[in-house]
Order: C-alpha cells, then sequence, then structure tokens
C-alpha cells in the first residue's frame, strides 16, 4: 500500500466514520478519489490532515470532515445531477461523480479552471462537466439540479441557486457569521425553500457570496 493510499485509509477511519458519516458510497469515494492531486505539490503532505489547503486567489479545499458531513447531507442517489459551486482543482466533483449520476463542475477563476480540467481529462472524469462563469450565477442552462453543493462558505441566501433547484432538491452550504459559522441545509418543495443547520462548520466566503456593506459616515 502506497503512503497515499494509507493516508486515505486513515482520513476515512479517523475523519469520516467518526463525523457520523456512514454511508458507504461516500466513504468508497474518498477512499478512490486522489486528493493528494487535487492541491497545489507543496501541500501534498497536508492533503489528508483534518485542514483546508490553499488552492490561491483566496480560495481552499474543504477539510474532509466538513465536506463529507455536507454531501452527507445533501443526501445524493445515484441518479442525481449535481451542480458543484467553486469546484477549485476539481476534488469534490470527482468525489461527487462516484455517488451520483452526473456533476456540473462550476469554477470563476481561471486558474483553477484549467487545473480542474487537466485533472477531469487526466483521471478519466467522464461524468464531470466543467462550466466556467461566476459562482453566485450558477449554470441555469444545465440545470435544474437535484443537489447543489457550494465548496465553501455564504453571508446572504443564494437566491440564484436556490432558483435552479428541483422540487425536492436539496442545497448544502456553508453560512458565515463572522467568526462562527455553521453547514446549512436548504431544501425545495414546490415554491417554498426552507433550510435548518446540520452541523458547525467554517470556510472562507465564496467571490459573489458576501453580505453587502453597508455605508459608512
Amino acid at each position: 500500500m502506497g503512503d497515499y493510499e494509507a493516508a486515505r485509509e486513515a482520513m476515512v477511519e479517523g475523519q469520516i466514520r467518526p463525523a457520523d458519516v456512514t454511508r458507504r458510497d461516500i466513504q468508497a469515494a474518498m477512499l478512490t478519489v486522489p486528493r493528494e492531486r487535487f492541491v497545489p505539490a507543496e501541500l501534498r503532505p497536508i492533503a489528508y490532515a483534518d485542514a483546508q489547503p490553499r488552492l490561491g486567489a483566496g480560495r481552499v479545499l474543504l477539510d474532509p470532515r466538513t465536506f463529507a458531513k455536507m454531501l452527507d447531507a445533501a443526501e445524493p442517489k445515484p441518479d442525481d445531477l449535481v451542480l458543484d459551486v467553486g469546484c477549485g482543482y476539481g476534488y469534490s466533483s470527482m468525489v461527487i461523480a462516484q455517488v451520483a449520476a452526473a456533476v456540473i463542475a462550476l469554477e470563476e477563476n481561471a486558474d483553477l479552471a484549467d487545473r480542474a480540467a487537466a485533472l477531469f481529462a487526466e483521471l478519466g472524469a467522464d461524468t464531470v462537466a466543467l462550466e466556467r462563469g461566476p459562482l453566485a450565477d450558477g449554470a441555469p442552462d444545465a440545470g435544474p439540479f437535484d443537489v447543489i453543493m457550494v465548496e465553501g462558505a455564504i453571508e446572504t441566501p443564494p437566491a440564484r441557486l436556490l432558483d435552479q433547484l428541483k422540487d425536492g432538491g436539496r442545497l448544502v452550504a456553508v453560512w458565515a457569521d463572522g467568526p462562527a459559522g455553521h453547514a446549512r441545509l436548504y431544501r425545495r418543495a414546490g415554491s417554498v425553500v426552507s433550510h435548518r443547520r446540520v452541523f458547525d462548520a467554517l470556510a472562507p466566503v465564496l467571490p459573489g457570496f458576501d453580505a453587502p456593506k453597508g455605508f459608512s459616515f
């Protein structure tokens, strides 16, 4: 067993299962996808740590526990279409593709999107399609979606993304509240969208999801 294979097993045994993520398909996906390939080369030694490696442009790869619990809360099904908002280098999209039918990986930063495209091609991500554009706009032409995963924090309700959910669709994001935060699950039922807190979590706010700043006098 290689060092990274051992690190993946340690990640699942030490971070994912103790976090009450019991779905075997999510565990299997995180055992399969080479997380170390989706961070800058100099950060590969900490790819599997309980940390959020920096990807550049103020962006991070969510720590394994936060990502796994968000995905678990979203309840992806084998026939679901998923929008992955802020895919970065593409790790989250690759994992989600193992537990859903297809993934639209949305990224607005050109350097991150180029890296994701190269990795998708190299690793054979046949059910992942990369979309480039503002994160807050989503991908309306590709939807509606069963699940939307937001790979970072938001400070205001993601109205344009919620409009792209199917009836019964779920959206999961980290809600930033000053120095605190929590993962929030939104669910659409007809024209009504409800939300609830699912667990404590922190992440940097993604571009386009910051709260409007008040005037100063």
